[in-house]
């Protein structure tokens, strides 16, 4: 019974002076670096083991910092990653740059046409992250955004498509990724023109509700609503719009394609 207490207390020792720190992303072409401390009783480095994918660093790392080379796991860009480093409980290695395993915006527009009921149709090469793609429609002389379509990623040639909802006129339409950096890359904008009926808004004296006409019969558009500054209160897609809680007062009104003011009474 002492022989066994001993072996159970060894045991637990054991599992609970380890511990492991993991990440995993995609690979983009660039190495991982790893801050590595002494371990808390002064007599060796933090980190005792680190895998990739399951499979053993070679190297060790008895060492103050290293680099986890991924050309060495013969891995390709594009390929996802998981990275596990065992340590010392009591201390923790740092993982110095793990922004590198975040898939960046690196698509490529092969192909991208729209038809004249708004079906639009890409094609992209190169994706090696999997990001979503924003749909932007020019109105309003600002890009608004209408949709969003989950990237695939995988480096190959890949196919989207997205139904816009026309306004009335030419319409503009782009996709649009952002990655970690927060840097916006937009494609080339296609045109079409749209048989949409031009919509009217009434009352011109607003007191209620707003309401959408094309051919004097109710139509659903998208709407933006601001006060007078420049605060937006309302927004939406729809035939009319209430407006009995805004306060009296002069707002700003997008639908379709036009801009107008109007005064809440």
């Amino acid at each position: 019974m002492k022989n066994l207490i001993l072996f159970l207390l060894f045991v637990t020792t054991s599992v609970t002076s380890f511990a492991a720190l993991s990440v995993e992303g995609t690979y983009q072409g660039k190495n991982i670096y790893v801050q590595n401390p002494m371990d808390d009783e002064g007599f060796g480095y933090c980190a005792t083991k680190v895998t990739v994918n399951g499979d053993i660093m070679p190297g060790g790392t008895s060492m103050g910092a290293f680099e986890i080379d991924f050309s060495i796991f013969n891995i390709e860009i594009g390929e996802p990653v998981f990275i596990v480093i065992e340590h010392n409980d009591g201390c923790k290695p740092k993982i110095l740059n793990p922004e590198v395993l975040l898939p960046r915006s690196t698509f490529v527009i092969s192909e991208m046409t729209i038809s004249n009921d708004g079906k639009l149709v890409w094609k992209t090469k190169s994706e090696q992250g999997k990001l979503p793609f924003s749909i932007e429609q020019y109105r309003w002389n600002k890009w608004v955004v209408i949709g969003e379509v989950a990237g695939k990623g995988g480096g190959k040639e890949n196919s989207y498509e997205f139904s816009v909802t026309p306004h009335s006129g030419e319409n503009m339409v782009r996709v649009v990724q952002v990655d970690h950096s927060g840097t916006k890359r937009p494609s080339k904008e296609v045109k079409f023109i749209s048989k949409t009926p031009n919509v009217v808004k009434t009352p011109a004296k607003v007191k209620n509700e707003i309401r959408f006409l094309a051919n004097e019969a109710p139509v659903e558009t998208r709407y933006e609503i601001y006060d007078a500054y420049g605060n937006i209160v309302k927004k939406g897609v729809g035939s009319s719009v209430n407006c009995a809680n805004l306060l009296r007062g002069v707002y700003y009104i997008n639908f379709d394609n036009v801009n107008e003011k109007f005064i809440k009474n």
